[in-house]
C-alpha cells in the first residue's frame, strides 16, 4: 500500500515578468505563474483554492526557490503570492548567483514550476471516481525542465509510477462505509460521473458529507440490531440455565444417599450442566467481541470521516534550525554533537543535520540587519566581487552651441567641440565586526537561555555600526567609511544650540536650496533628522507626519516619520549628541551615492584558551562613495552653533 505521506509533485508553466538590463549584470530575473489551479483534471482530481490559505503557512517561514528539487541548491526566493478564484499564484526572484539555472531561465529554456506537497486530508468516492483534496502542506517550489501541463492543468497521477499505485493511494482516503459495502457501483452511477464532475467544489463537499452521514446512520442501525440480538440470546440462555437448575433440584430431591442409580443420575445431570455452561459462556464471549468491534467502528466514524497525522513529522522548523546552528557555534561543537542536536536527530531523523542550515541562518540574520538600517536602504546598492571596485563615470560635458542663421551655408554650422573624459571612482567594502564572548563553563541549557540575547545583540550592533558610518563616518583610520554628513562643506544652514531654537520645516527647506541643481526635484531627495529634531518638528504645525501624508505620497522607508513637500523625512538615533558644530539633520540626493556589498553576514567562533572563553564574531563587508561632484554638493547639513 502506498504511504499516505508521500510527497507529490505538480508542474505548471511560468513567465518572466522582468529581465536584467543589458548593462546591469547584478539584477535578478523575476518569474511568475499559477503553481496550482482549481480545474478538474481528466482523472477527476480536484484541489480547491481554499486549501492554499493554510497550505503555504509553513513554507512562508522560509520561501526559498530550489533547482530541480535539490535542497542543497537554493536559487532564489518567493517574493509574492496570492490565492484567488483560479488557484495559487506566485512570483519568485531568481538570483544572478544561481549561475547556469539563472541563464536557462533568462533564455526561456526553463519555463516550469514544480511544487512538492503532502496531502494531509482528502475524500475519495470510488463509485464516482472523485478525489477532493481538503488539506495539504506545501513543502517546496522548484524550477524544473519538465514541460508544463496543457492550460496549466495538473494530474496527481503523474506523481505515481503506475495507475494501480495511484488507485491504491486514493483508496486509503475512501469512506470506511464504502469499503464495508464492497463499493459495487451500479451502471447508472458510472454513467453520471460527467454530471458529478460539473458540480462546484461546495456541492461536491456536501455530497461527500451526506454520504458519510448516511454511512454513520447505517453503522448505528447495525450496532443497535446486534445489541438487540445479543440481549435476546442472553435471555434465552438464562431461561435454559434456570430450567436446568430446576431439573437438578428435582433430581436431588428424589435421590437418597443409599441409592446408586440416583447418584449416577446426579453425576449425569452435573456433566450436562457443565457442558451447557461452557456453551453459554462461549456464545456470550462471541457477542461481546462483536459488540466491541461495532462500537469501535461507529466511534471512529462519528469522530472523523477520515483521520490522518498532523503532517509535522520529519519537518524541522526554522527556529529549531537556528537554535541548533547558533548553539553549536557557542558550544564549539558539531551540529549533531550538542544535546539539542541529538534530540533533533531522534525527533526528525538520522539524516539531520543539513549542511545548508548555516547559510540559511546567516541569510536570515543578514536580512534582520538590513531591516534595521535607515540610511543604506535609501541609496543604490551594487554587489562587489572584491573589496575594492573601480567604476567608470562620465561627468557632465557642458552644453551645445547656438548658431546664427546668417552663418548657415557660409561658415561652419557645427558647435564647439566637447571632449568626453571618462573618470573613475573607487568603491571600497570595509569589514565591520562585533564580538560576543561565552565562558567554557556554560552548560548547554544556560546557553539556550542566553542565545536570543546574544543573537539579537550581534544583529543590533552590526546594524547600528553600518547606519552610523553611512550617516556620519569620518572616512579615515578606524572609521573608514565616509558618511553623508562628511560630504557637506560648511553649510549655511545653522541652528542655535540653545533650547529656545527649534528645528523647523523652513530650515529644512533652506537645506534643500543649498543643494543647487541636486535639489530641484523633491521626489529625488531624502531628509534624515536627529531625535532632537524629530521632537522639534512635531511642534511645527507645517510638518506633515506619516498619518497626514496619505497613501499616495507615503513611502516605505525604515524610520520615516513624515514628509516635506514630496520629500520623505526619516529619523535616526545615530547622530552625535547636540553640541556646537554637531550635525542635527541632513538633506541629500541618494542618486549620487553608491553602496557596495561584498559579502553578507557570517558568524565565526574561536577558542581563547588563555581566558577560558569562546569568542563569536559576526561580520560583513560594505562601503559607500559619492558618484560625481561636477553638479555641486549632493548633501546639505544643518549644524548646531553656540
Amino acid at each position: 500500500m502506498v504511504d499516505k505521506n508521500k510527497v507529490l509533485f505538480l508542474n505548471s508553466s511560468f513567465t518572466k515578468s522582468s529581465l536584467p538590463a543589458a548593462d546591469d549584470s547584478n539584477e535578478s530575473v523575476t518569474i511568475e505563474g499559477y503553481a496550482s489551479t482549481v480545474d478538474v483534471d481528466r482523472h477527476g482530481d480536484i484541489v480547491p483554492a481554499s486549501v492554499w490559505e493554510k497550505g503555504v503557512e509553513n513554507y512562508l517561514k522560509n520561501p526559498v526557490i530550489l533547482a530541480y528539487h535539490n535542497h542543497s541548491e537554493p536559487i532564489g526566493r518567493m517574493v509574492e503570492h496570492r490565492v484567488d478564484a483560479k488557484g495559487l499564484w506566485i512570483k519568485a526572484r531568481i538570483s544572478k548567483a544561481a549561475g547556469d539555472v539563472y541563464d536557462l531561465v533568462k533564455d526561456g529554456v526553463l519555463t516550469a514550476f514544480s511544487i512538492g506537497f503532502r496531502i494531509a486530508d482528502a475524500e475519495y468516492n470510488s463509485a464516482l471516481e472523485l478525489f477532493v483534496v481538503k488539506e495539504l502542506e506545501l513543502h517546496e517550489i522548484s524550477v524544473v525542465s519538465v514541460p508544463a501541463n496543457q492550460n496549466t492543468l495538473f494530474s496527481l497521477s503523474k506523481a505515481f509510477k503506475t495507475a494501480e499505485e495511484f488507485k491504491s493511494f486514493k483508496m486509503q482516503f475512501a469512506n470506511p462505509s464504502d469499503s464495508a459495502k464492497g463499493l459495487e457501483a451500479s451502471g447508472e452511477a458510472k454513467s453520471d460521473i460527467t454530471k458529478e464532475l460539473e458540480m462546484t467544489p461546495e456541492q461536491l463537499q456536501k455530497m461527500l458529507a451526506d454520504a458519510a452521514t448516511a454511512a454513520a446512520d447505517q453503522a448505528t442501525k447495525s450496532l443497535l440490531a446486534a445489541q438487540e440480538k445479543a440481549a435476546l440470546e442472553k435471555a434465552a440462555a438464562d431461561a435454559a440455565q434456570a430450567d436446568l437448575d430446576a431439573k437438578i433440584k428435582a433430581a436431588v430431591a428424589l435421590a437418597t444417599p443409599s441409592t446408586t442409580g440416583a447418584e449416577a443420575l446426579l453425576a449425569e445431570v452435573e456433566k450436562r450442566f457443565a457442558a451447557q455452561a461452557d456453551e453459554t459462556k462461549s456464545v456470550v464471549a462471541g457477542l461481546e467481541a462483536s459488540l466491541k468491534e461495532k462500537a469501535a467502528e461507529l466511534e471512529a466514524i462519528q469522530k472523523s470521516r477520515m483521520q490522518f497525522t498532523d503532517g509535522k513529522a520529519g519537518e524541522m522548523s526554522y527556529a529549531d534550525k537556528e537554535k541548533a546552528v547558533i548553539l553549536a557555534k557557542m558550544a564549539g561543537k558539531g551540529l549533531a554533537d550538542t544535546k539539542f542536536g541529538r534530540e533533533m536527530v531522534q525527533k526528525y531523523g538520522a539524516h539531520l543535520p543539513s549542511d545548508t542550515w548555516e547559510l540559511e541562518v546567516s541569510l536570515n540574520m543578514e536580512n534582520e540587519v538590513r531591516r534595521r538600517l535607515v540610511v543604506a536602504p535609501t541609496l543604490r546598492g551594487i554587489a562587489m566581487q572584491t573589496n575594492v571596485m573601480t567604476i567608470p563615470v562620465n561627468p557632465e560635458a557642458g552644453v551645445a552651441t547656438w548658431m546664427a542663421n546668417s552663418a548657415f551655408g557660409t561658415t561652419a554650422s557645427a558647435g564647439t567641440t566637447a571632449t568626453h573624459a571618462l573618470k573613475e571612482i573607487t568603491l571600497n567594502a570595509y569589514k565591520v565586526a562585533t564580538n560576543e564572548y561565552v565562558a567554557y563553563e556554560e552548560e548547554e541549557d544556560s546557553l539556550i537561555a542566553i542565545m536570543p540575547v546574544i543573537r539579537d545583540a550581534m544583529v543590533r550592533r552590526v546594524a547600528r555600526a553600518v547606519d552610523r558610518a553611512m550617516l556620519r563616518g569620518a572616512g579615515s583610520g578606524a572609521d573608514p567609511v565616509k558618511g553623508l554628513a562628511a560630504y557637506d562643506a560648511i553649510s549655511a544652514v545653522t541652528l542655535d544650540i540653545s533650547d529656545a531654537a527649534k528645528m523647523t520645516v523652513a530650515r529644512l527647506q533652506a537645506m534643500r536650496r543649498d543643494l543647487g541643481a541636486w535639489g530641484l526635484d523633491p521626489a529625488e531627495l531624502v531628509y534624515i533628522v536627529s531625535t532632537e529634531g524629530y521632537y522639534d518638528l512635531l511642534e511645527d504645525t507645517n510638518f506633515l507626519t506619516v498619518d497626514k501624508v496619505g497613501n499616495d505620497r507615503a513611502t516605505l522607508l525604515t524610520g520615516q516619520i513624515g514628509a516635506i513637500g514630496n520629500t520623505p523625512v526619516l529619523v535616526s538615533a545615530e547622530f552625535a549628541d547636540k553640541a556646537a558644530d554637531a550635525v542635527g539633520a541632513i538633506c541629500f540626493a541618494p542618486g549620487n551615492f553608491l553602496v557596495g556589498n561584498q559579502r553578507g553576514l557570517r558568524v565565526d567562533t574561536q577558542d581563547l584558551v588563555e581566558t577560558q572563553r569562546r569568542v563569536m564574531v559576526a561580520s560583513l563587508r560594505t562601503g559607500m562613495t559619492q558618484v560625481t561632484t561636477n553638479l555641486g554638493p549632493a548633501v546639505s547639513a544643518l549644524r548646531y552653533v553656540a
